[in-house]
């Protein structure tokens, strides 16, 4: 008896699993594109969320020195924002000196300064200076809670001593920066000497890839920009 029902049940015929298979194929088109959509959105508002960060770092630095942070004309993306934004302290010599951030999470010789940012560069401003006293400035740290995605120890490939330390981001770019151990970030560009949008302050941007095209998220635009060339 049992044996009897079970050959006559029905199977699926050739056309109503095509009919199954058209309607999946359907969802799937019609839910990839809304996944993919909410990828890019998380990318950017990530983005944008560590951009609001860094940005608030250089303009409280900006009100306790009077002036931004320098850059790095030669290459915006490789600039001393990570060093100048915690603060430093000498750790080195009158004539040799060494600055290190007051986190302790990153060092750089004063000789190695021109070499790694550009010959306008001969120290970092934002330091604490030997003396006593009100006049002599002291450093303050204007950007905490860093996550460690968001900086990253730069080696010249050849070496595993770093270079120096560099502000950016875990998410992906058509541009990183990568160390001798395999690590990679996104650096953070900034141009204060000559902003093309912002003239009376600073321009401050990342590049991050998402849906397969560069967005740039910047402080000159509450809306990501999807570009072709690097700015220059």
């Amino acid at each position: 008896m049992a044996r009897s029902a079970l050959r006559a049940s029905p199977a699926f015929t050739l056309i109503e699993l095509l009919v199954v298979i058209s309607v999946i194929s359907l969802l799937a088109a019609l839910t990839f594109p809304a996944a993919s959509a909410a990828r890019i959105s998380i990318i950017r508002t990530r983005a944008r969320a560590e951009l609001g960060q860094i940005q608030s770092a250089i303009e409280s630095y900006s009100q306790k020195l009077g002036y931004y942070p320098p850059d790095n004309s030669a290459n915006w993306a490789f600039n001393q924002l990570y060093y100048e934004l915690l603060g430093t302290t000498n750790v080195g010599t009158v004539l040799a000196p060494t600055y290190m951030t007051l986190n302790g999470s990153a060092r750089i010789s004063a000789a190695a300064l021109p070499l790694t940012f550009g010959p306008n560069v001969v120290g970092i401003q934002n330091c604490a200076r030997g003396g006593a006293g009100d006049e002599v400035p002291s450093a303050a740290s204007f950007l905490n809670n860093l996550k460690s995605g968001q900086f990253l120890a730069i080696t010249n490939g050849v070496s595993t001593t770093p270079v120096c330390t560099v502000l950016g981001s875990s998410l992906d770019g058509p541009q990183v920066f990568q160390n001798a151990s395999g690590a990679k970030i996104n650096p953070w560009r900034y141009n204060a000497s000559s902003p093309r949008y912002n003239p009376k302050s600073f321009d401050l941007w990342i590049d991050v890839t998402a849906g397969a095209k560069t967005n740039r998220i910047s402080n000159w635009s509450d809306r990501p920009l999807v570009v072709s060339a690097p700015y220059l």
